[in-house]
C-alpha cells in the first residue's frame, strides 16, 4: 500500500511539472505574440507624455522653436536665407520652362512650399523648391495633355486669337501641373503614414544618377527651342526625346539668328562667370549670384535695346502679387495617377539622400517617415496654390549650407526674398529673354553631366552596377521619364533576384587556435574538419534558390545523393524480392516435405540407411539428382538419392529430414532469375545469403532487415564524412520551399549514415522553422546550435574523436 501511494505521488509530481512546463511555455508564447486585442489597446493606449511625443513628431517645429538661439543662429540664417534667395529667382524662372509653364509659377513654387517645409520637416539644410528632373517630369505631363493644334506664342504676338489660345493652353497646363503635385503629395503623405519610408531605398545609386543624367539629356533637348529660336512639334510617350530632337535638327535652317546670338553670349558669361566663382569659392565668403546678376543684365539690355522688336521671344507679363488658392482638376487625377506616383518616389529619394548626407555631417538625425509626409504636404498645399513638384537642389543646399545656415529658418528667409519679388519685383523680368533661362538651365546641369564618368568608375569596380547604370539611362532616355524609372526600379530587381539566385556557395575549414570558421578556398592556413563538411551560402535560401543550394551542397561534399539513394532502394527492392521467392520456395519445400512425409507414415515402411547406400553405389554411384518431393516414394538410387530414418521411439513418428539435392523439382525456375542460386546441403539452403532450416515439419528463415540497409555494406560508395553542419547565419527568413528542401536535406543524408546539423540561425528563422514543422524525432531542437564552432565540438564529442592522425584540432572549448 505504501509503495503504491509512492507511486501515486510521484506521478502526481510527474504530472505537476508538466502543467507547470506546459503553463510556462504558454505564457512565453503569449508574450511573444500578444491577442489581436492586447496589441490594438497597446496601440490606442494614449498618455500625456505619449500624446506630447506624436504631437512633436507630426510637427518638428514645436521641439526646435522653442530652443532657437537668435544670436547664435540668427545672422547666419539670414545671410544663408538671402544667398539661396537669390538664387531661387533665376532657377524658378528658368525652371519652370522646363515644365512648360508661365515664369511666374516656378517663383510661387519657390514661395509657398518653403513655408510649409518649415513647419513639418526635419532637415536643417535642405533648400525646398524648384529642381531639373521635377521640372522635366512635371513637363512631360502638361505637354502630353495640352491640346493638340495650338500655335506657338511666337506666332501670337501679332494674332490676338492666337494668343488667346496660347493662354488657354497655359492655363491648362497650369491645371494639369497642379493636379499632378497635389496627387503626388497625397501619395507621399499616405506612404508617411504607414510608414513606407523606406521605398525610397528601391532607387539605387545608380539608378538615381543614370536616371538623373537622362533627365538632363531631356532638359536639354527641351530647351533647344528657346536656344535656336524654333518652334518644334511636341510629342510623348516613347521615343518623344528621338522624334523631338529630329524635328529640332529638321529646323536647323530656320533658326533665329538673334535669339541663337541671345544664347551664346548668355552661356559664355555664365560659364566662364561659374568657373571663376568654383575657382575662388575658398576665398569668397558668400558665392557670386551670377545667374540673378545675368538676368538683371539681360533684362536690362533687353529693355534698353528692344529684342522684342527683333522677334526675341521673352517672359512676357508677369502678374503682380499672388493668386488665389484654388481646387485642381479632379478629372485629370485618372490620366496623370502613374506620373504622379513616379514624381513621389523621385522626389523623395532625392529628399532623404540630401537629408540624412547633412544630417550626418552636422550630427542630428532626420525621420524618413517625416520627411515623406513633410515634403507629401510641400506638394500638396503648393499644388492648391498653383504650384508644380518640388523637393530639395543639390546647388542650393550647398549654398545654404556653406554660408552658415542652421536651422530651417533659413527657408524662410529666402521664402522672404522670394515673395517680395513677386509682389513687387516681378514686372522689371517682364522683358527678359528665354534664351537667357534656356541658358542657365543647361549651364546648371553640368553637374549631371559629369556624371557620365560613373561609367568608367563602375566598369572598374562592379559590372552589374554599370549594367543597371546602362539600362536606367537607355530606357529613360527612349521610353520617357515615368517608364524609364518603372522600367529602371524593375531591372534593378532584377539583379538582386539574380543575384541572390547565383549566390557564392563555399565549404568553411578551421582556423587554428581560433573559433573562426571561413571559406577554404579564399583563405591561406584553414584547415578542413575531419569527417565534418561546414557549408554556407552567402544568400538567403529561398524558393528562388532552393534547388541550387542542394546541387552546391552535393557537390562541395562530394557526394551524389540521388544516385546513391536511387542505388541503395534499388538494391532493397531487389533483395526483398529475393526475400520473397526464398520464402515460397521454403513454404514449397516444407509443403512437398509433409506430403512426402504422409506418404510415408500410411505404407508404414522402414528404410536402411546403410542397405539405401549400398544401392547407391551399386545402382548411380556419386549421382546425387532426386525427383522432387511430394510425388511417388521410391527410393531407387537412380530416382531419388532423399533418405528418411524412422525413429526407434514408437512415439515419434515425425520423419526426418538428413541429406539431399533436389535439381529436377520445379524451385529450379527461379534459380535463372537475379543471378540467386539454390543448394540444399545438410540442413541449410543458402540463397543470396539468406538461410533455410528445415527441421521436421518447420520452416524458419533468418535473413536481413529489410527496413534499414546501410549503403556502405553494399559496396559501391565509400566516404569519409559522417557530420554536415549547414550555415545559416546569412539567412534572415525562412519560407516553406526552404523547409522542405532542409528536411528532405536532414532524411536524405540520414539515408546514408550521415547527420545533418544547423548552426547561426537568427531567432526568427528558429520561430519560422518551428511554425513550418520542421522539427521531429529525427531532426529536433538539440541539431540547433547557436554557432559553427558548438556544432563542430558536439560532432566531435558524439563520435568520440579528440584527434585524426596529424591534423591538430587546436579548437577551442
Amino acid at each position: 500500500m505504501a509503495k503504491r501511494q509512492a507511486g501515486v505521488s510521484v506521478q502526481r509530481e510527474l504530472l505537476d511539472e508538466q502543467r507547470l512546463e506546459d503553463v510556462t511555455q504558454r505564457l512565453e508564447y503569449n508574450d511573444r505574440h500578444p491577442p489581436l486585442t492586447e496589441r490594438l489597446k497597446h496601440h490606442l493606449r494614449c498618455s500625456v507624455v505619449g500624446l506630447k511625443r506624436k504631437v512633436v513628431g507630426c510637427l518638428p517645429v514645436l521641439y526646435w522653436l522653442p530652443r532657437y538661439s537668435i544670436w547664435d543662429y540668427g545672422m547666419p540664417d539670414i545671410v544663408s536665407g538671402i544667398s539661396v534667395g537669390i538664387m531661387h529667382l533665376p532657377q524658378g524662372m528658368a525652371y519652370a520652362l522646363l515644365a512648360s509653364l508661365p515664369p511666374v509659377y516656378g517663383l510661387y513654387t519657390s514661395l509657398y512650399p518653403a513655408l510649409v517645409y518649415f513647419f513639418f520637416g526635419t532637415s536643417r539644410h535642405i533648400s525646398i523648391g524648384t529642381f531639373t528632373v521635377l521640372s522635366i517630369m512635371v513637363g512631360s505631363v502638361t505637354e502630353g495633355l495640352a491640346p493638340d493644334g495650338l500655335r506657338d506664342l511666337a506666332t501670337a504676338s501679332n494674332d490676338s486669337a492666337a494668343g488667346y489660345e496660347v493662354m488657354a493652353r497655359d492655363m491648362y497646363k497650369v491645371q494639369v501641373a497642379a493636379a499632378t503635385t497635389v496627387l503626388a503629395g497625397l501619395i507621399q503623405v499616405v506612404l508617411g503614414l504607414v510608414q513606407f519610408g523606406f521605398v525610397g531605398t528601391y532607387l539605387s545609386e545608380p539608378v538615381v544618377r543614370a536616371y538623373t543624367s537622362a533627365a538632363a539629356a531631356h532638359a536639354v533637348v527641351a530647351q533647344l527651342k528657346y536656344l535656336f529660336g524654333v518652334s518644334p512639334n511636341r510629342f510623348s510617350g516613347p521615343l518623344a526625346l528621338i522624334y523631338t530632337l529630329v524635328d529640332v535638327c529638321s529646323l536647323l535652317p530656320e533658326t533665329h539668328l538673334p535669339t541663337l546670338l541671345v544664347s551664346a553670349v548668355a552661356m559664355v558669361i555664365l560659364i566662364i562667370a561659374k568657373e571663376l566663382n568654383a575657382a575662388y569659392r575658398h576665398k569668397l565668403p558668400v558665392p557670386v549670384p551670377v545667374e540673378l546678376i545675368t538676368i538683371v543684365a539681360a533684362t536690362l539690355i533687353s529693355s534698353y535695346a528692344e529684342l522684342s522688336s527683333y522677334k526675341v521671344t521673352v517672359v512676357g507679363e508677369i502678374p503682380c502679387g499672388l493668386s488665389p488658392p484654388s481646387v485642381p482638376n479632379l478629372s485629370i487625377f485618372g490620366e496623370v495617377i502613374g506620373d504622379a506616383f513616379a514624381i513621389a518616389i523621385v522626389g523623395y529619394a532625392i529628399a532623404i539622400s540630401l537629408g540624412k548626407t547633412f544630417a550626418l555631417k552636422h550630427g542630428y538625425k532626420v525621420d524618413s517617415n517625416q520627411e515623406l509626409v513633410a515634403l507629401g504636404l510641400s506638394n500638396a498645399v503648393g499644388g492648391f496654390f498653383q504650384c508644380f513638384a518640388v523637393c530639395p537642389s543639390m546647388s542650393r543646399s550647398l549654398v545654404q549650407e556653406s554660408t552658415g545656415g542652421k536651422t530651417q529658418m533659413a527657408g524662410v528667409s529666402s521664402a522672404v526674398i522670394v515673395l517680395v519679388t513677386v509682389l513687387k519685383l516681378g514686372p522689371l523680368f517682364q522683358e527678359l529673354p528665354k534664351a537667357v533661362l534656356a541658358a542657365i538651365v543647361i549651364v546648371n546641369l553640368k553637374g549631371m553631366f559629369k556624371q557620365y564618368y560613373d561609367m568608367v568608375t563602375l566598369w572598374r569596380s562592379n559590372k552589374i552596377d554599370l549594367l543597371v547604370w546602362m539600362v536606367t539611362w537607355v530606357s529613360t532616355l527612349l521610353l520617357n521619364l515615368d517608364m524609364g524609372l518603372g522600367a529602371s526600379v524593375a531591372f534593378a530587381l532584377l539583379t538582386v533576384i539574380f543575384r541572390t539566385q547565383r549566390p557564392r556557395y563555399s565549404v568553411l575549414g578551421h582556423v587554428p587556435g581560433t573559433e573562426l570558421y571561413v571559406d577554404m578556398e579564399t583563405h591561406r592556413g584553414v584547415r578542413e574538419v575531419p569527417g565534418i563538411t561546414i557549408f554556407r551560402s552567402s544568400a538567403t535560401v529561398y524558393f528562388a534558390n532552393a534547388e541550387l543550394y542542394l546541387e552546391a551542397l552535393e557537390e562541395k561534399s562530394g557526394l551524389d545523393i540521388g544516385k546513391m539513394i536511387t542505388y541503395k532502394r534499388r538494391q532493397e527492392a531487389k533483395q526483398k524480392r529475393r526475400e520473397k521467392r526464398a520464402r515460397r520456395r521454403a513454404r514449397r519445400q516444407a509443403k512437398k516435405r509433409q506430403q512426402a512425409i504422409r506418404a510415408a507414415s500410411q505404407r508404414r515402411e522402414v528404410f536402411s540407411v546403410e542397405e539405401e547406400a549400398a544401392c547407391w553405389k551399386e545402382g548411380q554411384g556419386k549421382a546425387e539428382t532426386a525427383p522432387p518431393l511430394g510425388e511417388e516414394l521410391c527410393l531407387r538410387p537412380r530416382e531419388n538419392s532423399t533418405v528418411f530414418v524412422m525413429p526407434d521411439s514408437p512415439n515419434q513418428c515425425s520423419w526426418v529430414y538428413l541429406k539431399g539435392i533436389d535439381q529436377h523439382s520445379d524451385t529450379q525456375e527461379s534459380t535463372m532469375q537475379d543471378g540467386d542460386t539454390a543448394t540444399l546441403d545438410g540442413d541449410t539452403a543458402t540463397l543470396d545469403g539468406d538461410t533455410i532450416t528445415l527441421d521436421g515439419d518447420t520452416t524458419t528463415l533468418d535473413s536481413c532487415s529489410m527496413e534499414r540497409v546501410s549503403l556502405g555494406s553494399l559496396g559501391k560508395w565509400t566516404w569519409d564524412i559522417h557530420s554536415i553542419i549547414l550555415d545559416l547565419s546569412t539567412t534572415n527568413f525562412i519560407d516553406t520551399v526552404t523547409i522542405k528542401l532542409l528536411r528532405n536535406i536532414v532524411h536524405d543524408f540520414g539515408e546514408i549514415d550521415i547527420d545533418v546539423y544547423i548552426a547561426g540561425c537568427q531567432a526568427t528563422v528558429v520561430e519560422e522553422l518551428e511554425q513550418g514543422g520542421f522539427f521531429s524525432d529525427s531532426m529536433t531542437k538539440g541539431r540547433l546550435f547557436a554557432t559553427v564552432h558548438d556544432a563542430v565540438l558536439y560532432c566531435q564529442n558524439s563520435r568520440g574523436y579528440t584527434s585524426h592522425g596529424s591534423y591538430d584540432y587546436t579548437l577551442v572549448s
